[in-house]
């Protein structure tokens, strides 16, 4: 079983695995950034004093063939083979860094990891989001280091420069390009100014608003590879073009053909991602379609409109579909359906395309039971259709967070949405000190997607020994902790004025990797 490890945790790698021939994997899933992923051979100082020992795509492998890119597979943006007997004494440290390639910062970093996996076995994994960091463009992920043995730690660093600063700052030696020569300036004529397309509703670049995970977003000028195009707008500190200026052809992308290959036609149907396909047309009792009109597109997906009287609502356009769960601000997340999703009832706030909304218990006949005894069973409605549902509940702040195999505990009231295909039970924490006998939370796990809501900025705490949370302030929590109740109360705190009146607390206990999630808002 793979051990999930948390920002600054380390273990001896013989508690992992026997082996010493190691796979290790790197994925990093932040939609409009490119990321080149090395592994810096270090010496007992921290230095690459040998840069034949930097891995990366320039360098695949060392000159002993102890360490080895393999690239992109099983999942993995980029991955090496590590065979530490062979890896020289002069060697102390193997660092595992990332770099941006281009815009961008670790801040839109939607979900990450790196594992290791040893005779076909994943024995470690070390996840991370971009919550974890804002504007670094560069990272040092983890490291496998010699200190008597072997060791595996998760670092989780973030670093300001790119690739070439995280050179210079091992020690290595970079060198400088050549700068290269400007474009001559083409002859004044009648064609439109260069620049970006003609303002519309797109909103500003911006960073990420604080959370769990950060919602996507291309950076200025910068296409979206495999999605859609760059939001309209001028880049930051030129002017807008005028309205009658053509915008220039469509950047290749969600909708775009590559380069070499005919456009579609008008009306010609275009191929949609696997999470929100548009049905074949034509089928028994199925309407003809229109001539010369093919699928239509998702609204996101329609090219800016021309400015005009709402244009100062410019900022507050919807982002465009780059997954199937896409944050649009701290307050509001969008499902682009396909496969079914399930929500808090009475949370839509707004939807486009066929859907359709069907009551769905929180748990069959026990959850109505706990529901109508505490309080705090949970009303879903699940969502099937084709097109883009938008949920938001009283104006709390939305998390997006993916699991991958893991089980979390959600408070019933921190639940926005998730995934259909989750595994879900309505679970309970019984006591006497608790309002209604008991706290009921649900628990989730599998792969899929499921939305929290918090009341303000939320806090995640390692549970490294005995961590105590108000219950009106719990979030979240790994599963597989032991969870009581703690009660402190004091026969003069009952009776003299000024008491504390934090009487009742969970009282989580669990190995290293567990956390707690927790808001600064008691409900």
């Amino acid at each position: 079983m793979s051990k999930q490890f948390t920002k600054g945790q380390k273990s001896q790698l013989s508690a992992l695995t026997a082996g010493t021939d190691l796979y290790v994997g790197v994925q990093l899933n932040a939609p409009g950034t490119s990321w080149d992923i090395s592994c810096f051979g270090l010496d007992v100082n921290n230095k690459l004093s040998d840069d034949r020992y930097m891995v990366f795509y320039n360098q695949p492998k060392s000159p002993d063939g102890s360490i080895e890119r393999l690239g992109e597979q099983s999942g993995d943006n980029d991955s090496f083979r590590v065979n530490l007997n062979a890896v020289p004494k002069s060697i102390g440290r193997l660092s595992f860094c990332a770099a941006i390639d281009g815009n961008g910062n670790a801040g839109q970093i939607q979900s990450g990891y790196l594992r290791i996996v040893a005779g076909g076995t994943e024995v470690a994994r070390f996840a991370f989001t971009g919550s974890d960091f804002k504007t670094e463009r560069g990272l040092i992920i983890a490291d496998l280091y010699l200190k008597d043995v072997w060791r595996f730690g998760a670092v989780g660093q973030g670093f300001d420069g790119g690739l070439a600063d995280l050179i210079r700052d091992f020690g290595g030696q970079v060198e400088e390009e050549e700068e290269a020569p400007k474009p001559a300036q083409p002859a004044p004529g009648f064609a439109p100014p260069p620049g970006g397309a003609a303002p519309g509703f797109a909103p500003p670049p911006g960073g990420p608003a604080p959370g769990f995970a950060p919602p996507p977003g291309p950076p200025p000028g910068q296409p979206a590879p495999g999605f859609g195009p760059p939001p309209g707008g001028p880049p930051p500190g030129q002017p807008a073009q005028p309205a009658y200026a053509a915008p220039p052809p469509p950047a290749q992308g969600y909708q775009q053909p590559p380069p070499g290959q005919p456009q579609p036609g008008y009306g010609a149907p275009t191929q949609q991602p696997g999470y929100a396909q548009q049905p074949a047309a034509g089928g028994y009792g199925a309407p003809p379609p229109a001539a010369g009109y093919g699928p239509e597109m998702l609204p996101s997906q329609a090219q800016p409109i021309q400015p005009g009287a709402m244009n100062s609502l410019n900022q507050y356009r919807e982002l465009p579909t780059s997954g199937r769960w896409v944050r649009q601000n701290s307050k509001l997340v969008k499902v682009t359906l396909g496969p079914e999703a399930v929500a808090r009832r009475g949370s839509m706030v707004a939807y486009q395309g066929d859907i359709d909304f069907d009551h769905r218990g929180s748990g069959g006949i026990r959850g109505r039971i706990e529901s109508a005894m505490t309080g705090q069973g949970l009303k879903l409605m699940s969502i099937k259709g084709v097109g883009e549902v938008f949920l938001a509940e009283d104006a709390a702040d939305v998390h997006v967070v993916e699991l991958q195999g893991q089980q979390l505990c959600v408070n019933a009231n921190n639940v926005l949405a998730f995934d259909a295909s989750l595994q879900t039970e309505v679970r309970r924490i019984e006591s006497a000190g608790l309002p209604g006998g008991g706290m009921f939370h649900l628990q989730v796990g599998g792969q899929g997607t499921v939305v929290v809501m918090t009341r303000g900025y939320p806090l995640t705490l390692n549970v490294q020994g005995p961590t105590f949370a108000d219950m009106n302030a719990v979030v979240a929590w790994t599963a597989g902790m032991r969870v009581s109740v703690s009660t402190s109360v004091r026969v003069s705190r009952e009776v003299y004025h000024g008491a504390s009146g934090e009487s009742v607390a969970l009282q989580f206990m669990g190995m290293q990797g567990h956390f707690v999630v927790v808001q600064p808002y008691e409900v």
